[in-house]
């Protein structure tokens, strides 16, 4: 197999179908429902695609349990792979099982994941827990999560790493108006052990090679400590629309600076809703990161992974939800369709496309667009 770079856009995947079934409230367990996803990644020569089941039911008035199975199927022939490796296909299913547990207007929250591939296990245990004050206007959360994944290679049995993950969680949301809800979220992420990808290779000067350089393997620390602060906040019109504005700022320890805007509008039209949004993106190198660098073994660590290099993005989306069974139907209360569309554009800043017959370091800037489909189906009952 080449290189998997995919492997971080399956995971952020995985968390979108628990956002659309939305998030418990402090005082309130979460609602009774079915939902199922289809998503679909298409972009810089990687192709993403699978579905989603999450369903959520209450046990008595004080425990509610949820289940997700996540299936996802990944077809490469990204810039990596094309340059250091040949085109390959993998499957990565994933299913996770929670309880929520009400006592007041407290929550208490346990969930456990594991997902596969051919070449990567991983185990996740969060705990959380979120409690109202001042009458409900204010909720505050706390939140721990510990992973522990085993890496390998495929064609190398003898081959075998750890990663174990920890992660640190504190916010608490606002009812500042009628209409205004503001929240204030700060995570801490603790990795520790095999954080690079062990196919993917870094390329160096070599003026014995007839393209000017060769390559050779990435080596990382094998530690990384992030932190970040995010600020939303959520206006509701009179007329049942709403205007949402958010911002996040990132470090770690490998100098990494990132900052995230979005401003988005949802407008209701009768039974749909109509969502349009924008996203921005831009984050600094890791101080370990070069595009080439001037001879083998130039320095202790090396990357060129273009997720650590300098970029930018804009994402573009537009959604529409329809409402349907108002009335309700046998057992179910009422129903959803919604479908999301993304258009995100990359710009490397210190990333060049290898495939270009340019002079060594001179090669075009690499950028590429992609596009991102889910569709949606609720039910409620």
């Amino acid at each position: 197999m080449a290189v998997t770079e995919p492997k971080l856009l399956c995971r952020l995947a995985t968390g979108l179908l628990t956002l659309v079934a939305g998030v418990s409230l402090a005082g309130v367990l979460p609602e009774d429902r079915l939902d199922a996803l289809y998503h679909y990644y298409n972009g810089g020569g990687v192709e993403i695609d699978g579905p989603s089941i999450l369903a959520r039911k209450s046990i008595g008035q004080h425990v509610s349990v949820s289940g997700n199975y996540y299936v996802d199927t990944v077809s490469s022939a990204s810039i990596d792979v094309l340059t250091t490796a040949s085109p390959y296909e993998e499957e990565r299913t994933e299913h996770s099982f929670g309880v929520d547990f009400l006592r007041g207007d407290t929550i208490m929250s346990l969930a456990v994941g594991e997902s596969d591939e051919d070449d990567y296990q991983a185990e996740t245990i969060n705990v959380g827990i979120a409690q109202e004050i001042f009458g409900g206007l204010t909720t505050v959360t706390m939140g721990y999560g510990v992973g522990d994944d085993t890496v390998r290679r495929n064609g190398d049995p003898d081959f075998e790493d750890y990663v174990e993950r920890q992660a640190y969680r504190l916010g608490i949301s606002q009812i500042l108006t009628r209409s205004l809800i503001v929240s204030l979220n700060y995570e801490v992420i603790s990795d520790e052990g095999f954080l690079n990808n062990p196919y993917r290779s870094v390329r160096y000067r070599d003026p014995n090679s007839g393209t000017g350089y060769s390559f050779q393997p990435e080596v990382y620390p094998r530690t990384r400590t992030s932190n970040a602060v995010a600020i939303r906040g959520r206006y509701f019109l009179p007329y049942r629309a709403a205007v949402h504005l958010g911002y996040r700022y990132f470090t770690d320890d490998w100098d990494i600076a990132a900052h995230t805007g979005e401003v988005g509008y949802t407008h209701p039209l009768g039974a749909f809703n109509l969502d349009l949004q924008y996203r921005y993106y831009t984050q600094t190198k890791a101080d370990f990161y070069s595009d080439l660098y001037p001879y083998q073994d130039a320095q202790n660590f090396l990357a060129r992974d273009k997720e650590l290099s300098t970029f930018q993005s804009h994402t573009i989306r537009f959604g529409v939800s329809y409402d349907f069974l108002e009335n309700g139907w046998t057992f179910l209360e009422r129903g959803a369709i919604s479908a999301f569309y993304d258009h995100i554009m990359f710009n490397y800043d210190d990333f060049r496309d290898l495939t270009s017959d340019e002079l060594v370091g001179q090669e075009p800037l690499y950028s590429f667009d992609a596009d991102v489909i889910q569709l949606f189906i609720s039910f409620w009952f």
